[in-house]
């Protein structure tokens, strides 16, 4: 199993939000609904042994399996109605028990803290930052959780919270790339086992 979770900081919390403004009204919605594209799109497939938890003001998470998920299209605003979807049940979300919005996508009312704990106790949590070590230099982990942030630096918590769970820090090249982008390159490092099998 691959995870990804990234930190939605401006992202609303209610669904109240245009799909055709995902750029300006939705708080950058539009670059989290090309991470989720990123991590499970192939050429005429879908990759179903990943799970994405995109963290939403520390509020809430909406998590995506690629096992169940349906009505996953490359198109940002088909992605973003999904999002919105599940943002229309987070009044069902209780506690830590998971609303399901949809087949294959769901919403929890928990923040960083909570995923980073349960993804921790799943593999190993890797964050993904231009200060990590070359990840052309470390092994693939088992059942990695890859950490990304959206257009915004992490915060100073969410800083804290992954220097404590996360087991690796690594960097996927000399370029600082868009989340989504660094998504695509995590796959080929997992694909490649670390870059040394085409």
């Amino acid at each position: 199993m691959r995870q990804f979770v990234i930190c939605g900081h401006d992202v609303p919390t209610s669904p109240d939000f245009s799909l055709d403004a995902l750029a300006s009204e939705a708080g950058r919605l539009d670059l989290l609904c090309r991470c989720l594209n990123a991590a499970f799109l192939t050429s005429h497939g879908l990759r179903d042994d990943v799970q994405v938890h995109l963290v939403i003001q520390d509020e809430f998470t909406v998590t995506v399996d690629g096992a169940t998920v349906r009505n996953l299209h490359p198109d940002e605003r088909s992605t973003a109605a999904l999002v919105r979807t599940a943002l229309e049940h987070r009044d069902d979300a209780i506690g830590h028990q998971p609303a399901e919005s949809s087949p294959g996508v769901s919403i929890r009312r928990v923040g960083l803290d909570v995923v980073l704990d349960e993804c921790a106790r799943d593999g190993t949590v890797v964050q993904l930052h231009e200060d990590g070590a070359p990840a052309s230099e470390a092994k693939p982990p088992e059942d990695p959780t890859f950490v990304l942030s959206d257009h915004r630096d992490f915060t100073d918590t969410e800083a804290e919270l992954l220097a404590d769970a996360a087991a690796q820090r690594l960097r996927l090249g000399p370029t600082l790339l868009h989340a989504d982008h660094a998504v695509t390159v995590a796959h080929h490092y997992l694909d490649t086992d670390g870059y040394a099998n085409f």
